[in-house]
């Protein structure tokens, strides 16, 4: 695993400061609902907004799901408790998977749900083990595309689904640093959407649907700048994940979207 990236996004006792946050908002710890960690638990832009779209793509109920790339597992908590779904999430980062685990059991879906620590490019699961692969703001992250996505292929079943939400660079595009998935060029590895395109054909994927998602991540990001110059940052939000940069950072995404530099997309690919 690539130890530059891990370090990217390491926040040490970061459930312990999410639930030191929850104590001062006054919210009972014994009666931690989904709804009190939404801020915070879903990194990617639009947060948990877009993941409740995205499940309304296809019919859940009852499938066994993996999230590549799943932070804290946001996502995953929602498809178990809304679906009755078994879901699994991995993650390179020691710091998420410890937080993911502990966030689940608090909110009482570790039954359901299960996180481990690893690599995207060498999944631990048997071929053909999952229903759906789901995966959101992880490939700019990921320099071997290839492996990447033949990784999804050999965990889904045949039939399966892999749904994506993911910032794509432009064809000449590029963007200003930091931003949340790198400080720098040396950890980024931004693709572009017809790459995919092709990689995903050659597995043996088709298409079932995209969806530009760019000008509603430019209306999200454009409110959540209002918000924070009214009111200061949220008590629980993505600045608990990136600190005192996170302005900086959201802003440079927003940047790279208006300049055209850069696009946010979501999709469905059929096995």
């Amino acid at each position: 695993m690539n130890t530059l990236i891990e370090n990217q996004y390491h926040q040490p006792g970061l459930f312990e400061d999410i639930v030191k946050r929850l104590e001062e908002q006054g919210i009972d710890l014994n009666n931690i609902s989904r709804s009190h960690i939404e801020g915070v638990d879903e990194f990617h832009v639009r947060g948990a907004e877009v993941s409740k779209e995205l499940v309304g793509e296809i019919d859940f109920d009852g499938l066994k799901v993996l999230d590549v790339g799943c932070g804290l597992g946001g996502p995953c908590r929602m498809i178990a408790d809304e679906f009755n779904c078994d879901v699994s999430g991995i993650d390179m980062s020691h710091e998420f998977i410890r937080t993911a685990q502990r966030l689940s059991q608090i909110t009482k879906l570790n039954g359901t749900t299960e996180f481990v620590q690893g690599d995207a490019l060498h999944l631990p699961y048997e071929d053909a083990s999952f229903d759906v692969v789901w995966t959101q703001h992880v490939q700019m992250n990921i320099e071997d595309k290839e492996r990447f996505y033949a990784e999804i292929s050999r965990v889904l079943k045949s039939g399966g689904s892999l749904i994506y939400y993911d910032i794509f660079k432009k064809e000449k595009g590029e963007v200003n640093y930091p931003v949340p998935w790198a400080n720098n060029k040396s950890v980024s590895f931004l693709g572009t959407s017809p790459n995919m395109n092709i990689i995903l054909y050659e597995l043996g994927f088709s298409k079932t649907k995209t969806t530009d998602e760019t000008e509603k991540a430019k209306i999200f990001l454009g409110n959540l700048f209002e918000k924070i110059k009214k009111h200061g940052p949220p008590k629980l939000g993505l600045n608990v994940l990136m600190g005192a940069s996170t302005k900086e950072k959201l802003g440079n995404i927003l940047t790279g979207l208006n300049e055209d530099q850069i696009e946010l997309q979501s999709g469905i690919y059929t096995k």
